[in-house]
């Protein structure tokens, strides 16, 4: 099966998400912050007159904390039917992969790499990981 991925960069590694999983594409907006939240959910917009949460996804995939400039994005994503945006450096094309192309996740990493990362792509002589979207809020999946 082909699939559409977007390429996106964190902290200088390349990532990509199912094209169906992402709503749209929006530039940076600062954020109000939320007390007691997980430390890489950032806060909340106003998407439209709707609640948006932000997830740093840098920090929710274990890299430093960002400091977000206009030159971020986010993308609004959505799990088990919530949206929610997912803060990243840069997006960089849209490209299609074959399920084939698509390469298990290193036994070495971490049970939370496997769970956070599906799979990983070999394309024109780079490796990016196919991030699992439906996995970056636990908190939504259990309460859907």
């Amino acid at each position: 099966m082909l699939l559409e991925l977007i390429a996106i960069n964190v902290r200088g590694q390349e990532f990509c998400v199912n094209v169906k999983d992402v709503r749209e594409i929006r530039g940076w907006t600062a954020e109000a912050r939320i007390p007691n939240a997980p430390e890489y959910l950032r806060g909340m917009v106003n998407l439209r007159g709707v609640v948006l949460p932000i997830i740093d996804l840098g920090l929710r995939l274990g890299f430093a904390p960002s400091e977000p400039t206009p030159r971020h994005a986010i993308l609004v994503a959505e799990v088990d039917g919530a949206s929610v945006g997912l803060l990243v450096d840069a997006v960089s094309e849209i490209f299609k992969a074959n399920d084939e192309e698509i390469q298990d996740v290193p036994s070495a990493a971490t049970d939370v790499a496997r769970e956070l990362v599906a799979g990983v792509i070999s394309n024109d002589k780079r490796l990016i990981s196919l991030i699992n979207v439906a996995n970056l809020v636990p908190s939504m999946a259990k309460a859907a």
